[in-house]
């Protein structure tokens, strides 16, 4: 059993079923998020025979890290999980914020055409716990630094609306008091389009920032890049955008990569303009970041500077985002297709070392 799939009304409700007293769960709590400890027996502040019950009943932490790769401000994690799995999370450290990017499954069922998550295809959903301990392992690396956890994203591997609950589940902890106590506007999550779960979600009371990976400004180009498109209609898809804002209060953003003469056109431009027109939400522009074998290419900067300028003139609040990571195969899913058994995998000595290694 995952020790972080376990909130705290459950890990109190096992606590009582052990005959252990149910304010154990909280110093337990305190222990994981607070004092970012991941070995039961450096728990000193709980009685000997009790850690040694929690070492019995529970798996923590329940990945390994297997690799570490890094280039400027970016530094890549790949974690093996117990079933032998391999999910990727990024951390991102750009002035003062410290953002983790975080996996929601093994894979993806969306298989986007330009992805790398998905060219193996879905293989299972990550745990809450799962989803939970890319934070944290990453969180026990920034701290040797003096330094915290800012920002979580949900851009990693796979779609996390299609792994809602468990998703959800994660984000309750990461707001939670007890858990990590972050704030639900620093939590982002980026999907493309998964129009029932955009609903539940806007019921939820989160309020955490909503991303959609639109890509293309008419419903034609989003099924040559999406395949979810065929079954979520463009029209269909702003208006549970818009009434998430409403729901909410959160403004949107609407994230494009742009593939050189596929959507970098001054039409394009032109239409996606007055796709967004009078809408609560700004456009991040994405250069693509090639993956190996694809044949998709980024356009030239002159093309993404002129598709800017379009976009700001026409009144839509646009950034360019900077795509970084592009030596450390930092688009979704790239590390984890890599061929590892050919390649040295010896963990480095960078604070993580100490995670413990446990069957499953």
């Amino acid at each position: 059993m995952e020790l972080c799939s376990q909130n705290l009304e459950e890990l109190s409700l096992w606590m009582e079923q052990q005959g252990e007293k149910k304010f154990r769960a909280k110093q337990v709590f305190q222990a994981i998020y607070h004092n970012r400890i991941s070995d039961f027996s450096l728990m000193t502040s709980l009685p000997l025979s009790f850690r040694e019950k929690l070492q019995k009943s529970f798996l923590f932490p329940s990945m390994q890290l297997v690799k570490i790769q890094e280039e400027d401000e970016t530094k890549k994690f790949l974690w093996k999980l117990c079933d032998g799995y391999l999910v990727e999370s990024v951390l991102i450290q750009s002035e003062e914020r410290r953002t983790v990017c975080v996996s929601s499954q093994v894979g993806c069922k969306v298989s986007c055409a330009f992805c790398a998550s998905g060219k193996k295809g879905w293989k299972r959903n990550l745990s809450s716990g799962e989803i939970l301990e890319q934070v944290l392992l990453i969180q026990k690396f920034l701290s040797t630094e003096n330094e915290s956890v800012s920002q979580i994203v949900f851009m990693g591997m796979g779609e996390p609306l299609e792994n809602y609950d468990n998703v959800v589940k994660a984000i309750r902890m990461m707001i939670s008091p007890e858990g990590f106590g972050l704030s639900a506007r620093r939590i982002s999550l980026s999907t493309v389009g998964v129009i029932e779960g955009i609903h539940r979600l806007g019921q939820e009371n989160l309020k955490i920032n909503l991303v959609l990976s639109l890509h293309a400004p008419n419903q034609e180009i989003r099924q040559k890049l999406i395949p979810y498109a065929y079954k979520y209609l463009l029209p269909d898809l702003l208006e549970a955008m818009d009434q998430y804002f409403q729901n909410t209060g959160r403004d949107l953003t609407y994230e494009y990569v742009l593939f050189e003469g596929v959507n970098d056109s001054e039409k394009d431009a032109y239409q996606l303009s007055r796709l967004l027109q009078k809408k609560h939400a700004c456009l991040n522009l994405i250069p693509y970041n090639p993956i190996e074998g694809g044949s998709w290419r980024r356009p030239k900067n002159e093309i993404i500077e002129r598709f800017q300028q379009i976009m700001i003139e026409e009144g839509i609040p646009t950034t360019w985002r900077y795509t970084k990571g592009k030596d450390i195969s930092a688009a979704c899913g790239q590390l984890a297709l890599q061929d590892l058994a050919s390649r040295d995998l010896a963990s480095r000595d960078l604070a993580l070392q100490d995670i413990e290694k446990k069957p499953c």
